[in-house]
């Protein structure tokens, strides 16, 4: 092999490998669900005891539709209180900001 065919041979595959990085992604295209229809009424359940908080049910976004996710009784925690979750408007849809604990 020549000397100007390997180094053709090489710039060619170096070349290559420099292109094969320049691939163009899709743009990510988020969507966000319309307004949640109403909460449902629940029946809530008796408590199973006074170190327990409810945790009120709410609408899930699945598959493109709402679910509904039942309540349940939450075990406190010490020193903390529940805050529930929440949908709230973004960007032309909604967004479920998710219940937690916070510190008394």
């Amino acid at each position: 092999m020549s000397g100007q065919h390997v180094r053709s041979t090489l710039l060619g595959l170096g070349a290559g490998l420099l292109l094969s990085g320049c691939v163009v992604a899709e743009p990510v295209v988020v969507r966000t669900p319309p307004q949640p229809p109403p909460p449902q009424v629940e029946v809530v359940p008796v408590q199973p005891g006074p170190a327990h908080v409810w945790v009120q049910g709410h609408w899930v976004w699945r598959h493109g539709g709402y679910v509904w996710q039942p309540g349940f009784w939450e075990p406190v925690r010490a020193n903390h209180v529940w805050v529930p979750g929440y949908w709230a408007p973004r960007g032309g849809g909604y967004v479920w900001i998710e219940g937690h604990w916070r510190t008394r």
